[in-house]
């Protein structure tokens, strides 16, 4: 028989007729039941007589009962990745964090759980949006301690700390750190001055920023740590950037100018103190050395004063011998022949001779053969003095 036959699924069919459905769904109900064991061991009612089809429904309603709850519990499985935390809510209202893992609450509408990456970086613009370029006037231009506006770009990243403070006590999170970032910020340069802010003081004012930022985030308990504060550009309104351009290159002229002049003394101060020092050991050498010469002398002095006590006479030869010899012992001297009345003069020369002690006679010889001077001696002259009329002289003279 077709599925298409309007007698097909009708009771009373003959033995070649279409199956009977209630026989089929007792035929079902059966099987559910001896697997359950929740039947017992008296016969069915007959499905014309009341309440038969209800007890036969109640298997399988318990059965799909159970499969819903069965699925309705494994809803409340849920995974935390690593980096992230699980705040766990029971009719809206917190009750834990959970740690990276496999974890389990009630499930909905009883408790539900929310994800919240705890290791992300966020970043916020101040100043500007996605490029320095694109400037936000109204919040990069401040005023200085020295009544002066300059223009600053700066970025502030920070991560989550406290899960339940974010979702709790928190509201647009972006905005509220972009607005406590620009409360911070301007206090900061407010107390400082233009140039300090612009050049040395850069990371000096990030580092207040970043400070004072953290202590009114954690006062109104937004659970969030700021990771760093980085300033991206200062620089004086474009109005007057290049006046501000022209005084920025003079300031560095009188620098450079300030550090050749600083490096210029210290390569000539070092070397006038060495002049100095090396002047001042020079004259105490010398001072020291004329003390012990004048004490050496008047020391020699009274010795010679003792000695001439003793023997007058021997010691004033003595003297005279030691001068004559100081005197004339880097002098060319000259022997010449006083007696002799003959023009030509013979001298010899005791400087060469004692020049070559090494040379024979012959060399002795012929010295003694040198010629005369071209100017000739005068006779008449009287002889110089001796040595002892030089002695006698000396000695009236005492």
């Amino acid at each position: 028989m077709s599925l298409n036959d309007p007698q097909w699924g009708k009771r009373g069919g003959g033995s070649g007729g279409p199956p009977d459905l209630d026989e089929i769904w007792r035929t079902i109900n059966r099987r559910i039941n001896a697997l359950f064991s929740r039947r017992g061991g008296g016969d069915e009612p007959p499905p014309g007589e009341p309440g038969g089809g209800i007890n036969m429904a109640l298997p399988g309603l318990a059965m799909l009962v159970l499969l819903v709850l069965a699925v309705w519990l494994a809803s409340g499985f849920y995974i935390v990745d690593e980096g992230r935390r699980g705040v766990v809510l029971r009719f809206g209202l917190y009750k834990e964090t959970t740690m990276p893992g496999l974890r389990w609450h009630l499930p909905y509408p009883i408790e539900g759980a929310e994800i919240v990456n705890s290791s992300q970086v966020n970043t916020v613009e101040v100043g500007y949006r996605a490029n320095v370029k694109s400037k936000e006037p109204r919040e990069s231009l401040m005023l200085t301690d020295d009544e002066n506006i300059i223009d600053i770009q700066f970025a502030v990243q920070y991560t989550i700390k406290s899960p339940e403070d974010f979702l709790f006590k928190n509201r647009q999170t972006e905005q509220g750190v972009r607005q406590i970032a620009e409360t911070a910020i301007r206090e900061v340069v407010g107390k400082n001055k233009m140039d300090f802010v612009l050049y040395e003081g850069r990371q000096q004012i990030a580092a207040d920023t970043q400070k004072l930022m953290q202590e009114i985030l954690d006062r109104y308990e937004t659970g969030i740590a700021l990771s760093r504060v980085t300033m991206q550009n200062a620089q004086p309104p474009e109005q007057v950037q290049a006046a501000f351009d022209d005084a920025v290159k003079a300031s560095q002229d009188r620098e450079r100018l300030k550090n050749e002049g600083q490096a210029y003394a210290n390569d000539v101060v070092p070397k006038a103190a060495g002049v100095a020092s090396r002047l001042l050991q020079e004259a105490s050498g010398y001072g020291a050395r004329v003390v012990a010469n004048a004490e050496g002398d008047a020391s020699r002095f009274k010795q010679i004063l003792v000695e001439y006590s003793k023997a007058p006479g021997v010691t004033r030869d003595r003297l005279y011998l030691d001068m004559m010899q100081s005197v004339l012992g880097s002098a060319s001297k000259v022997l010449v022949d006083q007696k002799s009345g003959s023009s030509n003069l013979l001298y010899l020369p005791l400087d060469r001779l004692l020049a070559h002690p090494e040379t024979g006679v012959g060399t002795q010889s012929e010295s003694l053969r040198l010629p005369a001077p071209e100017a000739p001696v005068n006779i008449d002259t009287p002889p110089p003095r001796g040595r002892e009329s030089l002695r006698s002289r000396d000695r009236e003279g005492r």
